[in-house]
């Protein structure tokens, strides 16, 4: 590579931001109790997150069908039965619950978007 060419490429990721996301307390415990490697999986799309923040599109990320402005993780590009649940919060990204996938577990899914709001809320009020 010349000179100019790792030049532009160091400019490049110089001005690239990282997005921050945190998690709620409960959701921490949530990912906790998953396995490792579903555990590795979740970090993993959590740092794809923060590195693309509103640029990371499908198959990473999705929103949830039934919830207005909440959103899905798919680790490992779907393939994972688990989904951290977030929603934008100004320039932040809060993961409120970690859910079974939906369609493997559907009760459990619809449960986890349900703490999800309800934490989330209680956080904005």
């Amino acid at each position: 590579m010349s000179a100019a060419g790792s030049r532009k490429a160091y400019q490049a990721w110089y001005r690239s931001r990282v997005w921050e996301v945190r998690y709620l307390p409960e959701a921490e415990e949530e990912l906790g109790e998953l396995p490792g490697t579903e555990r590795a999986a979740v970090y993993n799309a959590v740092r794809k997150l923060e590195s693309l923040g509103p640029a990371l599109g499908y198959p990473h990320t999705s929103a949830v069908r039934s919830v207005p402005n909440l959103r899905e993780l798919r680790p490992r590009q779907g393939r994972s039965p688990w989904r951290p649940l977030y929603r934008q919060v100004g320039d932040i990204y809060i993961v409120a619950a970690v859910c079974p996938e939906a369609e493997s577990d559907p009760r459990g899914f619809t449960k986890g978007c349900e703490a999800a709001v309800a934490r989330l809320d209680e956080l904005e009020e």
